[in-house]
This record gives C-alpha cells, structure tokens and sequence, in this order.
C-alpha cells in the first residue's frame, strides 16, 4: 500500500468522487434541464404538459435537497463523534484550568482542534477559548498537522 500523502491545511479538505463529480452534476444538470423544458414549451402545449414540466421541476429539486440534507447528516455526525472524541483527548492533555474550560469549546472549535499535535493543543485551546478562533483560524494556526484521512 502506498504512504498517504501528509496531510496540511492546504491538502486537507477531501472529495468524494461518486458524491462531488457524479451526484451533484447529475442532480444539477436534471434540474437546468427540466427548467429549460418548462420554459420552452411555456406558451405551447396543454395543462397536462405544464403540469408534468413543473412535476419535474420539483422532482429535481427534491433530488437536490435530498442529496444535500443526507450530505450534511454525515458531515454532523462526524463532527458529533470528532466532538467526543476531541473531548476524551483533552481530557488527558490539559492540566486545569484549562481541562475545566473544555465546555465552553464549540463543535467548530473541536473539529478544528483535532488536527493538531499533542504538543500544541494546550496552548491552542487557551488562544481558541480566549480569541473565540473559528475552525479556520485554529487549523492554519497549527504547526504540527495531525492528520485525519477519514473525513469525506
């Protein structure tokens, strides 16, 4: 097996093929399609057609949220279990006061975390917690990337 590439801010984000270039474009292309059918035959053809064109144009874009809302139902529950995670981590890492303060990290601030080394953690949590960082801002701030492949 080949060695996976390191991982950095710059070369962490992920597709997935089938999702990104085969879904999405299919879902996309059935609704422009159906749209310029609906406006096309707009002053030709009975009801029966305008109903069945608008018909479609509903389909695709149920096909379009549905795709997205099952998209965004695994992006949160990995964040769900990158929070948990995270926690447990912290946990073992911080000395208090900080270890008390986990709490007050949201999930972005989590997701961005995990990312980083065990070294860095303690005084990136302390400059998240008091500069409110976004998940961005944390992860370009890292020096040792942590690497996580299983994301998509």
């Amino acid at each position: 097996m080949a060695e996976k590439k390191p991982q950095t801010f710059a070369n962490h984000t992920r597709f997935d093929p089938p999702f990104h270039f085969y879904l999405v474009p299919i879902f996309v292309l059935a609704l422009i399609l159906t749209l310029i059918h609906f406006f096309a035959h707009i002053n030709h053809g009975d009801l029966h057609d305008h109903v069945h064109a608008v018909l479609l144009i509903l389909l695709a874009v149920a096909f379009l949220i549905w795709l997205g809302k099952t998209r965004m139902y695994a992006l949160k529950v990995q964040d769900r279990v990158i929070r948990l995670e995270e926690r447990l981590r912290l946990m073992q890492l911080l000395q208090e006061p900080l270890r008390s303060r986990i709490p007050e990290l949201t999930v972005d601030q989590l997701c961005g975390l995990r990312f980083a080394s065990d070294a860095e953690i303690p005084k990136l949590v302390e400059r998240a917690l008091n500069e409110k960082l976004s998940r961005a801002d944390i992860k370009k701030s890292i020096q040792n990337w942590r690497p996580d492949y299983w994301r998509v």
